[in-house]
């Protein structure tokens, strides 16, 4: 369950990442409410994971989430570069990720 809540905290991060673009500086009040909502929401859920798992790993699979996902959508959505050695170091913080959970021991129930 722990890792759940961790991957729905890093998919809000991807979020609320956007959200901050979209927002324009906080002049539209509707995307500032729901940046806002998210950092709440991501940061609620990253202390619940946190609870079980060692903090190192839950802040940097959290934070690894957010950077490849808010860089995958803004290569999709803002047509942001994606060239090949952007889309390596994508990869390799993919990599990371899956290596920080392979090798995390399962937390304390």
């Amino acid at each position: 369950m722990h890792w759940l809540l961790l991957v729905l905290a890093g998919l809000l991060e991807c979020a609320w990442a956007i959200g901050l673009k979209l927002s324009e500086g906080f002049t539209r009040p509707w995307v500032s409410t729901f940046t806002v909502l998210a950092i709440a929401a991501s940061m609620l859920l990253l202390g619940l994971a946190a609870r079980s798992l060692p903090i190192g790993t839950a802040y940097a699979v959290w934070v690894g989430i957010g950077s490849v996902g808010a860089a995958i959508l803004g290569i999709v959505l803002l047509g942001e570069p994606a060239n090949p050695a952007r889309l390596a170091c994508l990869a390799l913080l993919v990599l990371a990720i899956v290596g920080l959970k392979l090798t995390t021991p399962d937390a304390a129930t």
